[in-house]
């Protein structure tokens, strides 16, 4: 983790101007293929939200934008970021998780099953780890939204939020609507368009 120097930095003004508003955020939706990545899930008997969540990971790391956290009005650099997911119950509740990020699918995979059996084995909503160095995520398979808001809890928040829909065939191909809010004094349509890209790419290396 590392301090971003603000006063030499060529989003100074963008940062300043957004960092004054009450909500700073902005969201795109758009669906990107996942064909590739749900045919390697089911080959090699991983879930499918790990695989796409992993995908998902692998692009936010690769962006250093997607990195940056506004901490007392200074913005902190994370080194790795990981996820901070919804993880239903069999009761439809939910807790709040938080995935480390590995690099391989497989340690990866085995993060997510921790993850999901502590929820499972607890009521309580937040995880004990609780940290900036994440992105926030929530799975809706039961939906295939075109458009998504994330709520905002009033104070100065900056983790990028995302969301899943439901996954559909069009045209012989598999599609997945995902939705992605990042605070404006980060981070710019430009990154949220390298973000898809990179996605993409992430989602079609599955084999």
């Amino acid at each position: 983790m590392r301090y971003l120097e603000i006063d030499s930095w060529e989003r100074k003004q963008h940062f300043e101007f957004f960092n004054t508003f009450f909500d700073p955020y902005f969201a795109v939706s758009m669906d990107v293929e996942v064909s590739k990545a749900y045919t390697f899930s089911q080959k090699k008997g991983i879930g499918f939200f790990t695989v796409y969540l992993h995908a998902c990971l692998k692009a936010i790391n690769s962006i250093e934008n997607f990195k940056y956290r506004i901490q007392d009005n200074k913005v902190v650099v994370y080194d790795t970021i990981h996820s901070s997911a919804t993880i239903m119950r069999p009761n439809k509740t939910f807790g709040f998780s938080f995935i480390k990020f590995n690099e391989d699918i497989v340690d990866f995979s085995a993060n997510v099953r921790t993850e999901k059996k502590r929820i499972f084995n607890s009521d309580e909503l937040f995880p004990p780890v609780n940290s900036d160095d994440c992105i926030y995520c929530s799975a809706m398979p039961w939906i295939n939204f075109k458009g998504h808001k994330e709520p905002i809890n009033g104070g100065k928040e900056s983790v990028p939020k995302l969301a899943f829909a439901k996954m559909v065939k069009e045209d012989n191909k598999l599609k997945m609507n995902v939705s992605i809010s990042v605070n404006h004094a980060l981070v710019d349509g430009y990154h949220v368009g390298l973000f898809y890209e990179e996605f993409q790419k992430a989602l079609n290396a599955y084999k």
